[in-house]
């Protein structure tokens, strides 16, 4: 091998079968060669101290196990965005485009629109911008307080007229005082044309600042919309049939239309563009984080995770072209044989419990979910409604109506916490608290759906009581009663490094992938909506 982008295996690979098809990027187990090309990733990694600080921030990295023409397997690796300020190292692949090279017109455009922010800043931040602001809100509130002062004067003149007027006065007298009326109000409109003519001066002053800042933000907006454009078109992608597209071409009839920020630069479209240009035959695929966990995501190191979707999902859809891919594994029908276990029922509700890996209610392939399979083995029955949800992966007792009526009563139960649930965990590692409560706000992780992150500024409450119920050496079982309802709630609550900082055992959305996710709705007590009598249902874990 003398391409320096590709490695040979430290360790014999001679035992290890090679893939039967490719990685599917978005949903995968990673193949025991990607295991191996990753931790010799890594064991590079701890040797490069003059990275170590920026490291432990946190990146994605990755590998591709690929084929030589003439038939040597060894391995990329390439990581996300940039390191240390540059696209560019020599034991990584290169970026597609370099937008950091300093000769290029990316960094040469962007000085341009630096330029432009310094000088918004030098007007927003100038003495004469700042006085004329100070004078023109000085005044502003100058003239509210006269004019409110003056407009209750005149009230207080006018109720005194009008309590003279219920005397016996003369004609002269009563002429008089709407000659007071006439003059006190010509005196209120002199004296707020005497205030707007002042704010008009300290306004016009104020909008040649405003009007020159708001210029150059519109110059800035411009030219880096210009720029996002020209840039996105540099990124030429290739797939393995030869085929050739930019990120504009790739986007364009994506709900978004336009690539987001960053498209083109993480890990996996480096990995391939690469593969493909010097005629390397992908076998398969792997990302994995290293250093701290971002503040609002849930990433942990050494851990595996799929291609983020908001950016990645169209440019790997055309790359992978040409490349025999395994199916999604969330498309295979695990349940197509299931009998579902009725738990509780009467003529107004059911409760059935819920495999692991079934969605609750329809998703994108028909058919798929609990409530298309009630419907399909009870055909004569009404529409049956999910009064609530679980995660495809969470297994556990799901409450039905069979009307309308009971579903909007049971609807109403959860809104206002009547319902309780319980659900029973085993986490991975120790939880050294025996209870507590966990309160951390969520909103959707929009590039990397379908996770959830902690988000304190925009995210929903969220609230989440636990209790440990036992612990291992390396394990903890848990339960947790949930007082809100979102999407993931409790996974990101056990992962969260300001939850409980130990994500569920076979958690492979924020821990390690396992058989199943252990994690299991086992109680729900709620009021039936016809007698009133509070129903308690329990389906004990199967682990």
């Amino acid at each position: 091998m003398t391409d320096t982008k590709l490695h040979r295996f430290q360790h014999a690979t001679a035992s290890i079968p090679m893939p039967d098809k490719f990685t599917y990027p978005f949903h995968y187990v990673p193949h025991p060669l990607c295991i191996l090309a990753a931790q010799e990733v890594q064991t590079y990694l701890r040797r490069q101290t003059r990275w170590q600080e920026e490291l432990q921030q946190g990146k994605m990295f990755g590998v591709l196990v690929v084929r030589t023409p003439d038939g040597t397997i060894g391995y990329l690796a390439a990581f996300s965005g940039n390191l240390a300020h540059s696209n560019v190292h020599d034991y990584f692949v290169p970026p597609v485009y370099d937008l950091l090279r300093p000769d290029g017109f990316f960094k040469q455009e962007e000085e341009q629109i630096s330029a432009i922010n310094r000088r918004i800043e030098t007007l927003t931040c100038s003495a004469a911008y700042m006085q004329a602001l100070k004078a023109y809100q000085e005044d502003k509130t100058k003239a509210h307080h006269a004019l409110l002062k003056a407009k209750e004067e005149l009230q207080s003149a006018k109720a005194r007229r009008d309590e003279q007027r219920r005397m016996d006065l003369t004609e002269a007298q009563r002429e008089t005082l709407v000659r007071e009326s006439q003059f006190q109000k010509a005196e209120y409109k002199r004296l707020e044309k005497r205030w707007k003519c002042k704010l008009s001066e300290r306004e016009s002053t104020l909008k040649n600042f405003e009007s020159e800042i708001s210029r150059l933000k519109q110059e800035r907006k411009t030219r880096s919309a210009t720029l996002q454009r020209k840039l996105f078109h540099q990124f030429r992608m290739r797939n393995a049939l030869g085929d050739e597209k930019d990120l504009c071409e790739l986007f364009a009839h994506t709900p978004q239309q336009v690539p987001p920020a960053g498209a083109g630069e993480c890990a996996a479209p480096k990995l391939l563009q690469y593969a493909y240009l010097h005629q390397l035959h992908p076998l398969a695929m792997a990302e994995f984080w290293w250093g701290n966990s971002p503040i609002t995501e849930i990433r942990k190191q050494g851990n595996f995770y799929p291609a983020c979707k908001g950016k990645c999902a169209p440019i790997l859809a055309f790359m992978l072209q040409g490349l025999e891919v395994e199916e999604n594994p969330l498309i295979k029908d695990k349940h197509a044989e299931w009998s579902p276990e009725i738990i509780y029922e009467d003529a107004d509700l059911l409760v059935v419990n819920k495999p692991a890996g079934m969605l609750s209610v329809p998703g994108k392939e028909p058919g798929r979910s609990l409530i298309d399979r009630i419907q399909y083995l009870y055909p004569d029955s009404q529409e049956w409604m999910a009064v609530h949800r679980l995660d495809m992966a969470t297994s556990g007792l799901l409450l039905l109506a069979k009307n309308k009526a009971v579903y909007q009563h049971l609807q109403a139960q959860f809104k206002n916490k009547i319902v309780q649930k319980r659900y029973v965990a085993w986490l991975d590692g120790i939880v050294s608290s025996t209870n507590g409560m966990i309160s951390l706000p969520l909103s959707p992780d929009w590039m990397n759906r379908p996770r959830q992150m902690v988000n304190h500024t925009e995210g929903k409450p969220a609230q989440t009581r636990y209790e440990v119920l036992s612990r291992t050496d390396t394990r903890t079982r848990i339960a947790f009663y949930p007082l809100t309802g979102r999407t993931h709630q409790l996974r990101v609550h056990a992962a969260s490094a300001e939850g409980l900082s130990t994500p569920i055992v076979g958690d492979e959305l924020y821990g390690t992938p396992s058989n199943r996710l252990y994690l299991h709705a086992e109680s729900l007590d709620f009021i039936h909506p016809r007698t009133g009598i509070r129903i308690h249902v329990e389906k004990a874990a199967p682990f």
